[in-house]
């Protein structure tokens, strides 16, 4: 769960919790079957000694790098939707996070390429009112879904007026 109880406000409540799509595994695992098969021809073709260690060791250096480190990744990558804010954190040793307060979201966009219609998932993306970059979400499952979800909860604090004073749920701002 990548935002747990102690890190939500009073009031705030998960809605979604959203992991990348395990289509992101998919190169890992052809690998793991490559690293697999040519260490049973390491074992079988080369004769024991260094020779073998040698193979070995790179077929062990290969499986840590092309297989163990991305699925360490999808892993630790989580996305959350609260009714307050959506929310990213990944990161197994070092935890990066960021998270967009729902009244800051100015544009939710979603795209969907040929691989991700066979999977089932595809790219979100939000941008604020602010300066940074918005927030890429990829590989996520159900993104049609998703969005739709994160569309109700932005329109279900929109109060219909167009004064353009303060955004929807925005906290007030002391007048001076």
């Amino acid at each position: 769960m990548a935002l747990s109880e102690k890190n939500l406000i009073d009031g705030e409540h998960v809605v979604m919790e959203l992991r990348e799509h395990p289509k992101a595994l998919v190169w890992p695992a052809v690998v793991l079957v490559g690293v697999l098969v040519g260490a049973v021809a390491v074992m079988t073709l080369v004769p024991e000694g260094p020779g073998r260690w040698a193979g070995l060791g790179v077929l062990a250096l290969v499986t840590a790098v092309w297989v163990f480190l991305p699925w360490l990744k999808w892993r630790t990558t989580s996305f959350s939707v609260t009714n307050q804010r959506i929310a990213m954190r990944s990161g197994l040793l070092t935890r990066v996070g960021r998270d967009i307060p729902l009244y800051r979201i100015n544009d939710v966009a979603m795209e969907k390429g040929l691989i991700d219609r066979l999977f089932g998932c595809g790219t979100l993306m939000v941008s604020d009112a602010t300066e940074k970059k918005g927030m890429v979400l990829p590989d996520v499952p159900d993104v049609e879904d998703v969005h739709r979800r994160l569309q109700e909860l932005l329109f279900a604090a929109d109060d219909g007026s167009d004064d353009g004073e303060w955004p929807p749920r925005e906290p007030r701002r002391r007048v001076r």
